[in-house]
């Protein structure tokens, strides 16, 4: 019986010892990589062997003009497509191609294309917010289950990723300049490519942004999500707030709707995995919102490793003021005249569904740029296995100060022909306006009232 009760105690103990590694942070000598062999946000600072991936080298803050609206002028706007990838080549690239990127081209044989150009790797964040990476790599970890963060601060909690689940977290927490104030358009156009647009305002504050943020009492949230519709008429008034929770174990998000027709705000736990999006006529999940958000608990997230990937980059001309909505927004997918693609290293996390967990999308392949920890192209699978939608996010840098974010995010359904198009801000009056300044009481279900009258 003893000797049965110490190979009992002793196998509890490895089970123990091999969760603690799991979840550990990573030791002072790998974290010393950070700005030297790798960039401070935990990509490799080197290009590639052949060259067509060149080496890290952030923008200036000055790269650019600044319109009196926010818009930023194109670093790249010289620059011509190398090649362009097409229905009739596609073979030629696979290798560097998402399955659901090639069924576009499958799909759309006579529109769908892809021009690559050469890649410029230019992201970054300010210095205070590479301090705080640098941090987290040796102290932040999982908490049980892997549901969570302890000792995270501001942005990235795992620059040095042993599992998918960590380059999840990173996506979830990376950095998007702390707080943003922005007036954003979603179009859901029918297969001949007509669209009624919905137009959203948004306030996005992480916690340490508040004007109250108390840093010796941190509390459970990472941010605080507002989104008003103002049209059309129809939806105009409906106002979403979210409260995203740090450790999602202890404190699940919390999500409440103000109805303006009803006058009253209620609770929405709708608002979450694949409950539907606002205003998206089905074509997107909730957790579809920025690519992927909120809780990772529904799947298991496996590291496949990392790869080279042509993906949506410095969108700048997709983000011109001068075009209209009705430019970009065309027949089964986003004008791709107007898009730019480069190749890049991409880390590549399978999500499957757990037994027992239910959702629509079945399984999930992730593609998340290296250089900001933005998903990049994501592939979802129906519950038969068939892939179904692809999301395609078109990112740029904000250089002026100093954001990695999406100038428009798509989702494309492979069986109904139709997509979302979410993010377009070309017509509005401002571009995105970072530093917005809130308090706790501006994210409170009792203020929900007063930004939704009209």
């Amino acid at each position: 019986m003893n000797k049965t009760r110490s190979l009992l105690q002793a196998g509890v103990l490895g089970l123990s010892l091999l969760a603690t590694s799991v979840m550990a942070a990573v030791s002072a000598d790998e974290a010393a990589k950070l700005g030297s062999t790798l960039t401070p946000m935990g990509a490799e600072k080197a290009g590639n062997a052949d060259g067509s991936i060149g080496p890290w080298e952030p923008l200036s803050k000055t790269a650019g003009s600044v319109d009196g609206k926010g818009f930023l002028a194109d670093p790249y706007g010289s620059e011509k497509p190398l090649f362009t990838i097409t229905a009739q080549n596609a073979e030629q690239y696979k290798d560097k191609l998402s399955p659901g990127q090639l069924a576009m081209l499958k799909r759309y044989p006579d529109t769908f294309k892809i021009p690559v150009f050469k890649t410029h790797r230019g992201s970054t964040v300010p210095a205070d917010v590479f301090a705080a990476i640098k941090e987290n790599a040796t102290k932040t970890t999982l908490v049980e289950g892997g549901n969570g963060l302890n000792n995270f601060r501001t942005a990235v909690p795992f620059p040095i990723p042993k599992t998918g689940l960590e380059v999840i977290w990173n996506h979830i927490t990376r950095y998007r300049g702390g707080s943003v104030s922005r007036l954003v358009t979603q179009a859901t156009p029918q297969q001949n490519g007509s669209f009624n647009p919905v137009y959203f305002s948004d306030q996005f504050v992480f916690r340490d942004k508040m004007k109250d943020y108390d840093p010796n009492n941190p509390g459970n949230i990472l941010f605080y999500f507002k989104q008003e519709v103002t049209a059309p008429a129809r939806l105009a008034g409906t106002v979403l707030l979210v409260h995203e929770t740090l450790d999602q174990v202890k404190e699940p998000r919390k999500a409440w709707i103000y109805n303006a027709g009803q006058r009253r705000v209620r609770q929405a736990p709708q608002v979450s995995y694949d409950g539907p999006g606002t205003a998206a006529d089905g074509l997107r999940t909730s957790d579809n919102l920025d690519m992927f958000n909120g809780a990772p608990d529904r799947y298991d997230w496996k590291l496949e490793g990392k790869k080279e990937l042509y993906i949506a980059s410095n969108a700048f001309k997709l983000d011109d003021p001068k075009l209209k909505y009705a430019d970009i927004i065309k027949a089964g997918h986003i004008n791709q005249d107007l898009t730019r693609y480069e190749l890049r290293r991409v880390w590549h996390v399978v999500a499957t569904l757990k037994p027992g967990q239910r959702h629509i999308y079945a399984k999930r392949d992730f593609y998340i740029d290296e250089d900001t920890w933005q998903a990049a192209v994501i592939d979802q699978y129906d519950g038969r296995g068939q892939l179904w939608r692809v999301s395609e996010a078109h990112a740029q840098a904000y250089y002026n100060v100093e954001v990695p974010w999406y100038t428009l995010e798509a989702i494309y359904d492979l069986q109904s022909g139709r997509y979302l198009a979410l993010g377009m801000k070309n017509e509005e009056k401002r571009a995105y306006d970072f530093g917005f300044s809130a308090s706790k009481a501006d994210f409170q279900p009792a203020a929900l009232r007063q930004s939704g009258i009209r």
